[in-house]
């Protein structure tokens, strides 16, 4: 069975982590929690997320073990944040070229991970 890596596409996950910061910059809830370079994000993030969806090890071979729980908890993050940070990856989720079923999968991912950074 292919990975979710596999599955999305290089083009997707690309097209998904654009989509995703736009919003995020641009939501008066969480831009503030977004303090870097747009750009170093968004590649740390193509990095993560090619990893964590079954891909290359991206993440691990340029920084080490993810470690994102410790690497978030210098940030504030609420019950708030989260809602809003999974609000905007359902939306960019939802401006790709995939099925339903697909986009569904890729969603589901995201919300337990996102409850595990909420440290307020």
């Amino acid at each position: 069975m292919d990975t979710l890596y596999v599955r999305i596409g290089n083009e997707n996950l690309q097209k998904l982590i654009d989509q995703f910061y736009d919003l995020v910059f641009s939501s008066e809830k969480i831009a503030p929690l977004f303090k870097n370079d747009k750009e170093e994000i968004k590649e740390k993030q193509y990095l993560f997320l090619s990893q964590f969806l079954g891909g290359p090890q991206l993440y691990t071979e340029k920084y080490g073990h993810p470690k994102m729980r410790a690497r978030h908890l210098p940030h504030a993050i609420s019950e708030e944040a989260k809602n809003e940070w999974l609000r905007c990856m359902k939306l960019a989720i939802e401006t790709l070229d995939l099925t339903d079923d697909l986009k569904i999968a890729l969603y589901n991912c995201f919300p337990a991970v996102a409850q595990h950074m909420v440290n307020q």
